[in-house]
């Protein structure tokens, strides 16, 4: 008689589900001034890249691709979010 236990399998992160799951780290994190189009090429399509752009934001990435973004793209993604936040702010002590 087989014993049977009801333990759940670990339940899959998004980076279990990345298209760069099992590439070579380096191809993320290239040279100043060196190509980042394959790195970006991996991520196009990729079924998990917004949840990667957003763990690099949230986490204050600055070196690297993540979410097919570049550390020069996220910078003005969180500079629009900053100016946007305090527009909104200042719209709210108007209002």
């Amino acid at each position: 008689m087989a014993i049977q236990l009801d333990i759940e399998p670990a339940e899959k992160t998004w980076q279990d589900l990345a298209n760069c799951l099992g590439v070579d780290p380096d191809l993320f994190f290239p040279e100043r001034g060196a190509s980042t189009r394959e790195a970006k090429e991996v991520c196009r399509g990729c079924v998990v890249r917004e949840d990667c752009l957003e763990f690099a934001l949230d986490n204050g990435e600055k070196f690297g691709i993540w979410g097919g973004m570049s550390e020069r793209e996220r910078r003005r993604i969180r500079r629009r979010r900053a100016l946007a936040r305090a527009a909104a702010q200042q719209a709210a002590i108007t209002a």
